[in-house]
């Protein structure tokens, strides 16, 4: 079995252990795009009150311009900040990537943001940071992050 097939295939077991709870809860789900590292489509599913599994299919800039998978999971601080209208939690988490470069990376990160959440519209906007370790195929620190929005489902 070749290099970027084992890649694929761990990326993909991955996935579908941190979409457990995907399919468990009926909470709403948020769709948009994402703007930094990487670039691209941006999904949240809320699992619970503070909790929530977040990712992104995008292209990474970083990585020789590569088709780029995250996700995480949430864990929101809705009492940090206080604002006058909606909604301002502080996240952290804890997920993982994969990068299809010539020589696939499979990493874990550590995503930590902030966002704002519209009293009045389904929109969320967001500021986040992912300082991660990539694994394969070679140990070394990582750091990615961006801004986006999402609108959302019920």
């Amino acid at each position: 079995m070749t290099y970027l097939k084992k890649l694929i295939i761990a990326g993909a077991f991955f996935m579908i252990l941190a979409s457990g709870d995907l399919f468990a809860q009926t909470k709403p789900f948020g769709l948009g795009i994402v703007v930094g590292e990487p670039t691209g489509i941006s999904g949240k599913y809320w699992t619970g009150q503070t909790t929530a599994l977040d990712g992104a299919v995008a292209w990474s800039f970083n990585h020789e311009g590569s088709f780029y998978i995250h996700a995480d999971f949430l864990k929101h601080h809705f009492d940090i900040i206080d604002v006058s209208e909606g909604k301002m939690p502080l996240y952290y988490g804890i997920g993982g990537k994969m990068v299809l470069a010539d020589k696939g990376i499979l990493g874990a990160h550590v995503p930590l943001g902030i966002a704002y959440m519209f009293e009045t519209a389904p929109l969320d906007i967001f500021l986040e940071i992912r300082p991660g370790l990539n694994l394969l195929p070679a140990t070394e620190f990582d750091m990615s992050g961006g801004i986006g929005v999402r609108f959302y489902f019920d």
